[in-house]
């Protein structure tokens, strides 16, 4: 099995590190993440003539100073040109990509770019940001998961996974459960630029390639946005973040086509 990896949070991350240990057991391992951070780009694509650097790392690693999406792109159209992979794989994402997370989502936009191209793909994340997380959890799981995903993959086109695992010891998981996209929002997302709001993560400005002494023009104010998530009550019990901070593993199919059926067979009746 000819495997792509990649993330949105950079090629040094750790997430990205345990999650090609963990691929080499079903393939041949290729990687091709971001440079720098990229989370929160969704399906961004590095457009407008940019320049773009890459670097064959060794050892089958390279990075791509461009999106997540961007890379898998540039990985169908130069390495795997004539032999595309049967996979890609996306994450350890440092961080929660269930419910509205996923509309957004770097990790997950690069998958969408594997299923845009008829290749099955899988995102993955644990609920933490902490550059320094602990994934034993996904070590333990992670594995048998992809195998039951992969053995069974549906013969539907832009079809893609969402696999969030809890912040808690392998032990501790409940098990794995289907779910469905959560839906809430984030509100008070706009706060004043504090260096305190990195650090209560484990992190700092230069690690999400930023910087902790930001120059400003005259008359700029510094905003950062850290918002509280509100949820919807009308979730149904078995979504996905509802089931992660249960403690289970969830897993959600989604789609890249984004058509309401439903809704489309009114505007026939109403257009047609």
């Amino acid at each position: 099995m000819r495997i792509l990896i990649t993330n949105d949070d950079g090629y040094q991350a750790k997430g990205i590190k345990i999650l090609a240990d963990i691929m080499k057991e079903f393939g041949d391992v290729t990687v091709i993440a971001p440079k720098n951070h990229q989370s929160g780009m969704s399906m961004a694509v590095s457009l407008g003539f940019k320049q773009i650097a890459h670097k064959n790392l060794g050892n089958g690693w390279h990075y791509v100073d461009a999106t997540p999406a961007s890379c898998v792109k540039f990985g169908l159209n130069t390495i795997f040109l004539d032999n595309m992979p049967d996979i890609v794989v996306s994450g350890i994402n440092h961080g929660s990509n269930a419910a509205t997370a996923s509309c957004y989502s770097g990790t997950l936009g690069a998958a969408m770019e594997g299923a845009l191209n008829g290749i099955p793909a899988i995102g993955v994340s644990l609920d933490t940001l902490h550059p320094d997380a602990d994934f034993s959890c996904v070590q333990k799981h992670f594995g048998k998961i992809f195998s039951i995903l992969t053995k069974e993959w549906p013969d539907k086109h832009g079809v893609y996974y969402n696999v969030n695992f809890p912040d808690i010891p392998a032990d501790q998981i409940k098990g794995i459960r289907v779910g469905v996209q959560g839906m809430g929002r984030w509100v008070r997302e706009f706060k004043e630029w504090d260096l305190n709001h990195y650090a209560k993560y484990g992190l700092t400005p230069e690690m999400l390639g930023q910087s902790s002494t930001p120059v400003l023009e005259e008359g700029e104010d510094l905003y950062m946005m850290v918002g509280d998530f509100e949820d919807d009550p009308r979730n149904p019990k078995n979504a996905d973040h509802l089931l992660v901070k249960d403690g289970y593993i969830s897993i959600v199919a989604h789609n890249i086509d984004c058509t309401d059926y439903g809704i489309t067979e009114n505007l026939h009746r109403l257009f047609d």
